[in-house]
């Protein structure tokens, strides 16, 4: 068995999908087996297909069903693009969707000759190889499909599989749109500082650094738990434990965040329709 598909076709080339081939490309997938379909391809994607050898868009009558197709393209757009992707998704072609909140019963609707589906729940740091996903199968996903899937995700980051694919919506609101939460700590953080009289543009490079310092140190400790690298950085009675009394109170940093993780999962559930 291959470990990866031999054919793959990425539908959708936008940030997503190009950090996803990218990342593809880096792990060792041969490139002339690659075709993209991107109405409006970027001149990066333009490049790299070029520099790779990848075909992309090319003539609809050259087109074959793929041994693997990934549906990268935004989820409103799934209705309008189904008839022109269906003939893509063949009886041996395993169907990779990252669309927010569309379900497998959405794909196969649109996409009837396929059998195999995948749903998957990327995030952006798969730009740089350390994004977070998981996925959900259906009951017709082979051994080998399942061994194609691991390799294009884990080649971007940690990935794992679901027994529940009602769970993605989950993944969704957690890992999906998680960076969107550190993101805006750091645009917190820095008015914070600002508040207590640091200039802005200084405030915000603390900011920044602190929290890819505190994410660094995660990464690099993968056996120790958060809780304790927070107790190691927290002295009894200290600045950072003030801080604390105030994050973690009732209506402080752990319920904000179970408020926005569950408006984003009740969100995805909605884009199902």
């Amino acid at each position: 068995m291959s470990e990866w598909p031999q054919s793959l076709t990425l539908i959708g080339a936008g940030k997503m999908g190009e950090a996803l081939l990218r990342g593809w490309l880096g792990g060792g997938l041969d490139s002339h087996g690659v075709t993209i379909l991107e109405p409006n391809p970027s001149p990066a994607i333009a490049a790299l297909a070029a520099e790779r050898g990848i075909a992309l868009n090319p003539p609809r009558a050259a087109l074959r069903a793929p041994e693997a197709l990934m549906l990268a393209i935004k989820p409103q757009m799934l209705d309008d693009a189904a008839p022109a992707i269906a003939p893509l998704a063949g009886p041996q072609t395993l169907v990779i969707s990252i669309l927010a909140g569309k379900r497998i019963a959405d794909l196969a609707a649109r996409l009837p000759a396929a059998r195999a589906f995948v749903r998957v729940m990327p995030n952006t740091p798969a730009a740089v190889g350390r994004g977070a996903s998981a996925g959900a199968a259906n009951a017709s996903v082979t051994a080998e499909q399942r061994g194609w899937t691991e390799k294009l995700m884990r080649a971007v980051g940690l990935f794992d599989w679901l027994d529940d694919e009602a769970l993605i919506d989950a993944v969704t609101a957690l890992s999906g749109s998680g960076p969107a939460y550190v993101f805006a700590l750091v645009e917190a953080l820095a008015e914070a500082g600002e508040g207590v009289g640091l200039p802005p543009e200084f405030s915000m490079r603390l900011a920044r650094a602190t929290v890819e310092g505190a994410g660094e140190l995660l990464h690099s400790e993968p056996g120790v738990a958060a809780a304790k690298l927070r107790e190691n950085v927290t002295s009894p009675g200290g600045t950072t434990a003030a801080a604390l009394n105030v994050l973690r109170g009732s209506d402080g940093l752990g319920s904000l965040l179970a408020k926005a993780v569950k408006a984003a999962r009740d969100r995805a559930r909605e884009l199902a329709g």
